[in-house]
C-alpha cells in the first residue's frame, strides 16, 4: 500500500467535493452547509494532503503497520463524520440522531491522528 498516494488520492476526491458543495453554497446563496463544506475540505482534504507529504519525506512512517492503521482509521472516522454531518444539515437526522455513530467516528478520527503522532515520535528523523 503506498501510504502517500492513497491519501493524496481521497483527499483530492474530497476536495472535489468541498469546492462543488462550496459551487452550490454559493449559487444558491444557502450557506447552511458551510460546517459540512469545512470538514469536507479540512479533514478530508487539507489533513490528507498533509499526511500525504509526511509519509512522503519520511518513509521509515510510511513502511510500518501504524501508517496503515492510521490511513484506515482516518478514511471511517471522516466518511462517517461528513455523511453524518451532511444528514444532519438536510434535516435527516436529529443530533439525537447522530448518536452513538458520530462520536465513535470522531473517536476513530482522533485516534488515527494520534497513531500518526505516535509514528511520527517513533520514526521520524
Amino acid at each position: 500500500m503506498n501510504i502517500s498516494r492513497n491519501f493524496l488520492v481521497i483527499g483530492s476526491v474530497y476536495l472535489l467535493l468541498g469546492i462543488l458543495l462550496g459551487m452550490y453554497m454559493g449559487g444558491s446563496g444557502d450557506h447552511e452547509m458551510a460546517p459540512v463544506h469545512a470538514h469536507i475540505n479540512l479533514l478530508g482534504f487539507t489533513l490528507m494532503a498533509v499526511f500525504a507529504c509526511v509519509y512522503k519525506l519520511f518513509p521509515a512512517m510510511a513502511a510500518g503497520k501504524l501508517a496503515t492503521v492510521h490511513f484506515w482509521l482516518h478514511q471511517i472516522g471522516v466518511l462517517i463524520l461528513i455523511v453524518m454531518l451532511f444528514m444532519l444539515f438536510t434535516g435527516k437526522i436529529s443530533e439525537a440522531g447522530m448518536a452513538p455513530l458520530a462520536p465513535l467516528a470522531e473517536a476513530l478520527v482522533l485516534l488515527g491522528v494520534a497513531t500518526f503522532a505516535f509514528n511520527a515520535f517513533k520514526n521520524a528523523s
